[in-house]
């Protein structure tokens, strides 16, 4: 029997079918791209991207592997927000996790609680990645649309009202957004009365495998394959990757890279909540899991940014960077062209460079620019530490990894620890493949660890140049930013 895995992220929404192996037997992808401005808007139109998730579904039906599904799993990027009327109707367009819009929303609100006790009690830090200055932010500027809302919701929910009739967040949707109680597993009370909702105004929540069966009659029309099939709640894509990749425990730090880049760790504790560390997040996998780490808005963006921009040959780049000193160009690079999340979350940040010279070359700003990516993910591993066992290991997975080995070299410098490589191409959805079975009780999520291709090691000589460099990075931000080091 098959499982078919809906992953929905920030550059394109596919569908897989995987065997009871985790082997891929086909998928299908519909590619797009979040609408940007220079004044911090990033959205996507509601009923677009719902049409390119549902083509997918129907291209990947007419596999003959699909005949034997059993299970639908489903994943998405977090920290989405759209408002819907009574009738199911996108009122607005999807605000995704990168649109800063609500920054001055967020530093009024910010007057209004403590932002440590906030912290602890959401796992999250106030920031516009979030749904309280967003929501904020539209009752401000769009007061007619905020009246029209029956419900603010996340995309996932917005899928189950369509296909099911009814609006569910699963806890690890609704972690993402920055107003779930983490110990309590309830919409967060004390933000509802700050932004004067109630319940009724959000999605029911539940843990991600609380099955839904039985799609509307037009989609079972539509799907007659899937009509009794049951469908998992929305997963974070976040989480779903650390699964795929095999990192469950302290002794395991999943790094992936996609569109962006993120940390994590996941702690399996049920009594009491973990702690999450400054300028980090806690999310959640299930209501057991914790997943907690911290998140860049820049990643695999960065390269090709940089590659674009200065028209730079693809096939030449990696050949050109290999072989060149760490910290050779002399740039000081702040990478955050799209914004900031952790560790700092500065809601205004923009990226900047300096030591620029007539002699700079495209090339030393690409391998600069890199670097800093690097830098800031070393600045969220050392935020991770207290968690971490000793000895734990980086398993790394996504894309932009695969795609330049030696961008994931000079990350293996700059956070210096030795870092495994899986060959899973596929790591969220895989993750995703895995939870779905789960949630079927077929297996366990640690029944399927990943395949290591080969592990890399800081380079010593690499190792303090970077550090150098991180220094002086860390000292641009605080001088752009206006704090002190």
């Amino acid at each position: 029997m098959n499982t078919l895995v809906l992953d929905i992220g920030s550059s394109s929404a596919r569908a897989l079918l995987f065997d009871d192996q985790l082997t891929v037997l086909a998928e299908t992808s519909a590619a797009y791209q979040f609408s940007t401005t220079p004044h911090g808007a990033s959205e996507i139109d509601a009923e677009f991207l719902r049409q390119m998730t549902e083509r997918c579904i129907d291209e990947i039906l007419r596999h003959p592997a699909a005949e034997n599904i059993e299970v639908v799993g489903l994943t998405s990027f977090g920290g989405n927000l759209l408002g819907m009327d009574a009738q199911g109707r996108a009122l607005t367009p999807i605000y995704t996790y990168a649109d800063t819009r609500s920054a001055d929303d967020v530093d009024y609100l910010r007057r209004l609680i403590d932002p440590a006790e906030t912290h602890h009690r959401t796992g999250v830090v106030h920031h516009t990645a979030y749904w309280p200055g967003r929501i904020a932010w539209i009752e401000r500027t769009q007061p007619t649309v905020y009246q029209q809302a029956a419900t603010w919701l996340d995309f996932g929910a917005y899928l189950m009202r369509h296909w099911f009739g009814q609006a569910i967040s699963s806890y690890s949707a609704a972690a993402w957004n920055g107003v779930l109680n983490r110990a309590k597993l309830t919409w967060d009370d004390a933000w509802l009365e700050i932004l004067e909702l109630n319940r009724a105004h959000l999605p029911e929540l539940a843990d991600y495998d609380r099955l839904r069966v039985g799609l509307t009659p037009y989609y079972a029309a539509r799907w007659p394959s899937l009509r009794n099939i049951p469908f998992t709640l929305t997963v974070g894509d976040g989480a779903a990757a650390n699964i795929g990749v095999g990192a469950i425990g302290q002794n395991r730090l999943a790094l992936t890279i996609g569109t962006t880049a993120a940390l994590r760790i996941v702690i399996n504790q049920i009594e009491q909540i973990p702690p999450v560390p400054s300028g980090l997040w806690s999310y959640r996998v299930n209501s057991p899991h914790h997943l907690i780490g911290g998140a860049t808005s820049e990643g695999g963006n960065i390269f090709q940014w940089a590659r674009d921009t200065l028209k730079l040959d693809p096939a030449m780049l990696e050949t050109d960077l290999r072989g060149r000193e760490a910290d050779a160009h002399g740039l000081t690079f702040l990478p955050l062209l799209n914004g900031e999340r952790s560790p700092g979350w500065w809601a205004n940040a923009t990226g900047g460079v300096i030591g620029l010279h007539l002699s700079t070359t495209p090339l030393d700003i690409v391998q600069a620019a890199l670097e800093g990516v690097a830098i800031r993910l070393s600045l969220i591993a050392d935020q991770l530490k207290p968690l971490l066992d000793p000895d734990a290991e980086v398993i790394g997975g996504g894309g932009a990894l695969v795609a330049s080995p030696t961008w994931t070299q000079m990350i293996c410098n700059a956070l210096n620890r030795s870092l495994h490589l899986t060959a899973e191409k596929e790591v969220t959805a895989r993750g995703m493949a895995i939870l779905a079975r789960a949630a079927l009780g077929i297996g366990t999520l640690e029944d399927f660890p990943p395949t290591i291709t080969h592990t890399l090691l800081p380079q010593p000589e690499a190792v303090p140049r970077l550090h150098a460099a991180r220094e002086r990075q860390v000292a641009l931000y605080h001088y752009l930013k206006g704090t002190s080091a």
